[in-house]
């Protein structure tokens, strides 16, 4: 069995079922990219998002924060012209934005793990669903969180996104009961 969703889907959304999300994901700029993506697909279907990953990667340098934090408006330029990512202005100066948090974070020797899966004690929350009905768009913890991030000036971290960002990062395991990519 698997999760509802991914009925009919094609292999890209397939293979990230099985092979990505809720699986836990500890790495830097892996957590930097899935917030970016997350916060990109606010108003879209995720199928876009993973469709157009390869050249969101390539356009936005890998998501490496260092890089991205210096980018100047002519990088955004440069962007809203590209026709095979999302050209989103707003959501464009939002990675920028985050990435310069973020790049202060490494300065204090923080960590998006650390502070993600902190607040979790590095415990991914299991869900019971068996039916994706059930699953939730947001929760009161990542109502939290997402008030934290905007306290600290993060940008595209709602708590819808902060709860995608959640399942998909391994903090949270929302497949579902009987799922063979539950465990």
């Amino acid at each position: 069995m698997k999760c509802a969703w991914i009925y009919g889907a094609d292999q890209l959304m397939i293979d990230y079922h099985d092979k990505e999300w809720g699986r836990p994901l500890h790495d830097e700029r892996g957590l930097f990219e899935l917030l970016c993506l997350e916060g990109l697909q606010a108003g879209l279907s995720w199928k876009i998002v993973l469709n157009k990953r390869e050249f969101l990667r390539k356009a936005f340098d890998n998501f490496e924060v260092e890089k991205i934090s210096q980018y100047t408006s002519d990088d955004i330029e440069k962007l809203l012209t590209d026709p095979k990512i999302i050209r989103n202005k707003r959501k464009i100066e939002a990675i920028i934005n985050n990435a310069k948090i973020v790049n202060t974070l490494y300065e204090r020797n923080e960590s998006l793990d650390s502070f993600f899966w902190g607040i979790i004690d590095n415990q991914p929350i299991i869900n019971n669903f068996k039916n994706p009905e059930e699953i939730p768009t947001k929760t009161q913890l990542s109502e939290q969180i997402s008030k934290t991030l905007k306290k600290m000036g993060f940008k595209f971290v709602g708590p819808t996104i902060i709860y995608s960002f959640m399942e998909a990062s391994g903090m949270v395991n929302d497949h579902l009961v009987g799922c063979y990519s539950r465990n």
